[in-house]
């Protein structure tokens, strides 16, 4: 059972168990009988766990990266938040979406559902909006023909040992502030052109070279949306002693 499902259905049976005991079950009880123990904890956890589940599900909702996929931009072990209704209010379990809010636009951090396995929440860069033609050759994204530009910049200290020492760093420009990203000039992955669908995305990792994305499985569907990755608000490295205090509070751009 997924978290979500598992908030509702206890939102559902505490919720239950309260309203049963204020109209059916106190009035027989009385005045003078002790409350049993168990509408004492549903009547004191409803509203919290009702709380997490509208924050979670309408406001915002935190995730852990667990890959190298989005370096330099993410590191393995941030703890980020993802803005639940940049692309829509959606019910939970289903993710029926009831209200219109936005949609994606290129150079956007964006958490999905992976098409191939629903279950499992993917994280990567919106590169192509419905309609677009992406092409990728030579380690460059080309959006309707026109090449996105790249230029030269100085790769960060705090990469040593995450990825391959012959990777190159470089700045990208989906928008104006422009991200960094990594290339291996060595590797060559998946390269073509495709026209993304109507109510699809096409994403990639800013990690170029070590990433599982469009190139390899297709575009995101718009229902698969979660919401766009905003902040890192805690990150963790073991390997490095703990809490990376200088990429607590970074936004995510």
């Amino acid at each position: 059972m997924s978290f979500p499902a598992l908030m509702v259905l206890l939102v559902v049976l505490t919720g239950l168990i309260w309203l049963m005991d204020k109209w059916v079950w106190a009035p027989k009880r009385g005045m003078d009988s002790k409350e049993p123990v168990i509408v004492e904890y549903a009547r004191s956890f409803f509203p919290i766990i009702l709380l997490v589940l509208v924050i979670r599900s309408f406001v915002v909702e935190p995730f852990r990266i667990p890959s190298a996929s989005m370096l330099p931009t993410l590191h393995v072990g941030d703890f980020i938040l993802v803005n639940k209704f940049s692309y829509g209010i959606r019910l939970p379990v289903t993710h029926t979406r009831i209200f219109e809010t936005g949609t994606p636009e290129r150079g956007d951090v964006i958490v999905f559902r992976y098409p191939e396995n629903t279950e499992i929440d993917y994280i990567k860069r919106v590169v192509g909006l419905p309609g677009d033609r992406v092409g990728y050759f030579d380690k460059v994204i080309y959006i309707n023909g026109e090449a996105i530009e790249q230029e030269d910049a100085e790769r960060n200290d705090d990469l040593t040992g995450m990825v391959s020492a012959r990777a190159d760093m470089r700045t990208e420009f989906l928008h104006q502030q422009g991200y960094n990203i990594l290339l291996d000039p060595r590797r060559n992955l998946i390269e073509g052109e495709t026209v993304v669908p109507e109510g699809h995305f096409f994403v990639m990792g800013d990690n170029r070279d070590n990433s599982n994305d469009s190139r390899f499985w297709g575009t995101v569907p718009e229902e698969n949306l979660v919401g766009r990755a905003f902040l890192i608000w805690m990150s963790w490295n073991r390997n490095a002693g703990g809490i990376m205090w200088g990429r607590v509070g970074q936004t995510i751009e």
